[in-house]
């Protein structure tokens, strides 16, 4: 093969498409100048509805002022129609080629936030437009080459129209919500539903996050009632269990510290003067506070004959009361399972075995409080504050019934 074969064998292969709902998406040298394109699928250039909807994102592309839109040119035929966008000069490739040449990536530190980041900003400013995108997927996400920051073209909900939503969108319906597959409403949430699934996608070779998990599965709900409200709610959502993790992650290591410390002392200075050790009396079962009946009254709702009163005095003593009911059921969740690790048992094995456990533990911790703080009727910031102070007061309580006793399991005499 010549010099003149092998650079046309090259050409031809830049120009391997990725299909867009619209039409193919590839990069061709014009004038020794690289362009990416998107020819428009011919089959669509015969549809009226269709027609009239790439003139109308043709015109509104070019008001979109966001640093995540890929503005192009339309190319029209000799009939008026347009066969051809031309994409603004930039080295363009999809997520769908970006994880064929670097499936690590999905790997690399502080990656998948830059990219949820930027999807949240991108769609925050589309929804700000009356858009939305409606459709990502790793073929309709682009990157520029060398940058980790998501970027948009085409938005589907000017497509809305077209009487066949499962032919449009071909092999990516799987990332469309199922309520617009069905001829139903566009709104912000169905974008939550399409950039959860995006965001599962590319995990699909590698284990999500844990802060991750909760979010993206309210996020692809089948139900729109039940997922996010807004892209930023989501973002919000994961920023703050990453917080909540972190926070257990220190309050356990500093228990670890202060224990290894412990033994380190009450193994090189031992006491001498033995006493009897006195095993504490078991807890007894609290009786579950809630009522089988309900009255409005409790919530301090009164009526007067023609509306409804609030007693506002009554509604604190409810709250009260649901506060009191949460701590006595989650301090016992609680006390339960830090028993699993906080044990002279337990703590006789290495410190690596201790730490192997500490995120099921702190998951187990996380989900407990979501379930019974729901169950109290508190809000998730109220729950989080109360379970974080039972957490920390059992946690130095079993410190210090481990720290009285030497390595030979024998509790020793106060100094004074």
């Amino acid at each position: 093969m010549n010099y003149e074969e092998l650079l046309a064998a090259r050409n031809e292969g830049q120009k391997h498409q990725v299909m867009q709902p619209i039409g193919g998406f590839y990069r061709e040298q014009v004038d020794g100048k690289w362009r990416c394109v998107v020819d428009i699928r011919p089959e669509l250039n015969q549809n009226i509805a269709f027609l009239k909807a790439l003139q109308a994102e043709c015109e509104k592309n070019a008001t979109l002022i966001d640093k995540h839109q890929i503005h192009f040119t339309a190319v029209k035929n000799g009939d008026g129609d347009v066969e051809r966008l031309e994409l603004e000069l930039g080295n363009y490739q999809t997520f769908e080629q970006l994880l064929m040449d670097n499936p690590a990536i999905v790997a690399e530190k502080e990656f998948m936030d830059t990219v949820l980041e930027s999807l949240v900003e991108a769609t925050s400013y589309l929804h700000s437009q009356q858009l939305r995108h409606v459709c990502y997927s790793p073929k309709t996400v682009f990157v520029r080459k060398g940058d980790s920051k998501a970027l948009l073209l085409s938005h589907g909900s000017f497509y809305h129209a077209m009487s066949d939503l499962n032919e449009f969108y071909g092999d990516d319906t799987q990332y469309v919500a199922p309520e617009v597959l069905n001829g139903g409403a566009v709104d912000d949430r169905c974008d939550i539903y399409s950039i959860g699934k995006f965001m599962l996608s590319l995990y699909d070779q590698s284990d999500l996050p844990l802060e991750y998990r909760s979010a993206l599965k309210k996020a692809v709900s089948e139900s729109p009632e039940d997922r996010f409200n807004t892209p930023e709610d989501l973002l919000k959502s994961i920023q703050k269990r990453r917080a909540s993790f972190k926070s257990l992650i220190t309050l356990i290591l500093v228990g670890i510290a202060t224990l290894v410390c412990v033994g380190l002392y009450f193994e090189y200075f031992p006491e001498t003067q033995p006493v009897e050790f006195v095993k504490p009396a078991p807890r007894q079962p609290t009786d579950d506070l809630i009522d089988d009946g309900f009255d409005p009254a409790e919530l301090g709702v009164t009526s007067d004959g023609d509306s409804l009163v609030v007693d506002e005095a009554a509604q604190r003593d409810y709250q009260a009361k649901a506060e009191e009911i949460f701590r006595k059921k989650y301090e016992k969740e609680a006390d339960r399972i830090l028993s699993k690790i906080y044990n002279k048992d337990y703590m006789s094995n290495s410190e690596k075995k201790f730490l192997s456990e500490s995120e099921s533990t702190i998951e187990e911790l996380m989900k407990s409080q979501s379930e019974l703080g729901e169950e109290a009727g508190l809000t998730p910031e109220r729950s989080q504050l109360i379970a974080t102070e039972i957490i920390e007061r059992i946690t130095n309580q079993k410190k210090k019934e481990l720290g009285g006793t030497n390595s030979r399991g024998v509790q020793l005499p106060d100094k004074k």
